[in-house]
Formats: structure tokens, sequence, C-alpha cells
């Protein structure tokens, strides 16, 4: 019987650090995965030029997680300017763009899963692609791991199985089956940093239109959930884009909808009295204009006309045959539209999943399981998830870095 060092389940971003990690240790690594490479998540991250990491400061970036704080302990080892100072140290340029994203300079995704599987080779990691593990069972101090293409043994284990989210790229949740038959808490999984499908059936007019500099809200009954200022992107189901994926992650801490309603603010750098101090100005200069033509200098103009359907209100009148009270109303859609909350997008949408492994179960400094020694995790399997703009990328190499210095 052959034993292997460690074996790392999953060649996303953590399996793949995990395994540099540990080959750097002088490690002997397998690293399994049921795809035919690595890095298959990697390569659609970022829209394809693969967003690495955030270049925010360290100590605000426990605020961007669900349970950021266990991750203190994860980036005090390897934080976001370890991460980029080990890709420029390995040769790969970096840029830092809008929001402190930071991208490869080469904006190609496929640039940095060639990066990883060089320094795998130089490494000399074994890799075997196409195996699907099912089950691990550990027999006195020896791991034994069933899978597609036989039984497979090993001191170590780090399980790098990813979320359920983007299933088409190999994440189905197996690691919570697996990790959940060696005795740890699974919190039930959820997508987040997804759509919001929207009951309004016209929303389907709006399909393509984007909305920059806006300000969306999500209320429950008079409670403000969360708010957001960016960019928005309205589909065939509903609303997307960067704000929304983000009020997501606040939407799915939710136990009960009843009562949600989104609001849109389409100007939200002006409180209300400017707002209607703009529209007497607009009305008065516009006084023959039709309704309609003038709010194409307040809004898009494909949105006008469901805008004034919901105010109750003919384009076809004229500026200055506007009343008080029709102006008012104007006026407070312009600050809050509302919308009809229906339900998240699922997981094959989803960027991340939220649930997983309960993270008192793992050990923050060396991503150990307390309940299984010798059994590490590491990535998007671990119930920690993160914003938009690098943050869940950074939160798996990180993560996979500790379990490979420790396992």
């Amino acid at each position: 019987m052959i034993v292997n060092q460690i074996v790392i389940i999953g060649a996303g971003p953590a399996g793949i650090m995990a395994a540099i990690a540990a080959g750097k240790r002088g490690k002997k690594v397998l690293l399994i995965d049921r795809n035919k490479s690595i890095g298959e998540k990697l390569l659609i991250s970022g829209a394809g030029r693969c967003n690495i990491t955030n270049d925010i400061p360290l100590e605000k970036f426990y605020e961007n997680y669900h349970n950021g704080d266990f991750l203190r302990n994860v980036f005090a080892q390897f934080s976001n300017i370890d991460l980029m100072q080990f890709f420029e140290d390995n040769g790969m340029k970096l840029i830092v763009e809008r929001g402190k994203r930071v991208f490869p300079a080469s904006q190609s995704s496929q640039d940095v899963v060639r990066f990883f599987r060089n320094m795998l080779e130089n490494l000399h990691v074994q890799l075997w692609f196409r195996n699907r593990v099912m089950k691990i069972e550990k027999q006195d101090d020896v791991f034994k791991i069933s899978s597609k293409k036989g039984e497979i043994f090993s001191k170590s284990i780090i399980l790098a199985t990813g979320g359920k989210s983007y299933p088409g790229t190999g994440s189905t949740g197996d690691g919570y089956r697996i990790a959940k038959g060696l005795g740890h808490t699974i919190i039930k999984p959820v997508p987040v940093l997804c759509g919001i499908n929207l009951k309004e059936q016209w929303i389907k007019q709006w399909q393509g239109i984007s909305l920059k500099n806006v300000s969306i809200k999500v209320k429950q009954d008079k409670r403000v959930i969360a708010e957001e200022f960016g960019e928005a992107l309205f589909t065939h189901y509903g609303i997307s884009g960067p704000i929304i994926l983000d009020l997501s992650r606040y939407i799915a801490g939710i136990k009960d909808y009843g009562g949600l309603k989104i609001y849109i603010d389409f100007k939200p750098a002006l409180d209300v009295k400017t707002v209607e101090t703009r529209l007497i100005s607009e009305f008065r200069g516009n006084a023959n204009k039709t309704l309609k033509n003038i709010m194409r200098n307040l809004l898009p103009h494909n949105i006008i006309d469901e805008f004034l359907l919901m105010a109750g209100l003919s384009g076809e009148i004229k500026g200055n045959q506007i009343t008080v009270k029709q102006r008012n109303v104007l006026v407070a859609l312009l600050k809050n539209f509302p919308l009809s909350f229906d339900s998240l997008r699922g997981f094959d949408e989803a960027i991340v999943t939220r649930g997983g492994i309960n993270i008192k179960e793992v050990n923050p400094k060396t991503m150990e399981s307390r309940i299984v020694p010798g059994l590490f995790f590491a990535g998007e399997i671990l119930d920690i998830d993160g914003k938009t703009g690098g943050f869940n990328l950074q939160a798996a190499f990180s993560t996979g870095f500790v379990a490979g210095k420790n396992a």
C-alpha cells in the first residue's frame, strides 16, 4: 500500500495554492480534480480577466466578508500584499484598477492558470485529473480515499472542492458530503453574489439597460437591510450588476423574505429638495416640451415610459402643465423607485456559495479540522464568502496557503 504524504482534493485556487505551499516545504503532493485541468473556475473569474485580489488596507478587508473574523489569523500569515508579492516575484505583473481591484497586467485569466501550471510542474506536484472522489475514511492514522479510479491512501488531506456555485466548473457540493461523512457540520449552502428575480412582469422591457452611479437599497417593511452605490443592469428576469451581486449577500442572510422590496435612487448625489429644484428648473426651461422629452435629461431614455406609467402620468403633457402634486410624485420615484423582490438566482449563476463547513470546527491558525486530525479545509467549501472585487479569490488563496503550510 502506497501512502501519500498529502492529497489535495480540488484544483481550484485554494487547492492550487495549498499544493504550492506544501510543495515548497518539500512535501510530496498529489492534487486530484474531477475536471480535465486546473483552475476551471479561475478561467471565468473576473469576466475572464481574473480579479486576483483587492489592494485596500488589510484592516479593512475583514468587513467585506461573511465570518470575516475567522480570516484574521489566515491573513496574518498570507495577506493581499503577500499574494501580490508572490505573483510579482514569480514573474506575473499586476495592475490595480477602479475599486482597488487587482488583475494580471495581461488581463487574461488563462495567463494566471498557465502561471500556476508551471509552478506546480516546477514543484513536481503530481496531478490526477478526471478523477472524482466519492468518500474518505480514516483508518488509524491513514486516510483511505475512494475515488472513481481506485483507492488512494494519505497521511494528510486538504479538502478544497469549492462550494455549489457554477456547477459546470465541477463545484457540485461533493466536499460537503465527504466532510459530513467524517463528522463535520454543514451550514446549509445558499447562492450569493447573484442576480435578483423581480415580480414585475414589465421588467423584461428594461432588459439590457444599465444604470450608473445609482444607489439601491433593500428594505423589509421599514427596515433598511443594506444599501450599495454603483452600477446595475436590468435583465430578462430582474436586475443584476455589481451592486446587486453585493446586495444578494445580505438578502441571503434573511430567513423570511416577506415584505422585501428593492428601491432605486436614481439621483443619490442629490437630496430630495435639490431634486425638486432641478425638476422645477427643467419644467420652466422646457415649458413647451413633453414630459417624456424632459425626463431624458434625468433618466435613460428607454426606461422613461414605464417610469411615467408608475407615476401615473402621461408622457405627452407639457412642462408648463405639471402640477405640484405631480412633481412631488416624480421626485419620490426618482429617489425611491420601488421593485418587488421575488427570489435570488440559483447556483448556476451565483459566483460563490454562502454556507459549508462550520468554521467553529476548523482551527483558523492551521485550517485543520478540530474533529479529524490530519484533515484540512481551504477555499469556498468553508462558510466564508466575500463581496465582489477580489475578496473571494483572496480568501481561497490565503486559506489554501495556510492549509498547505500546515498539512
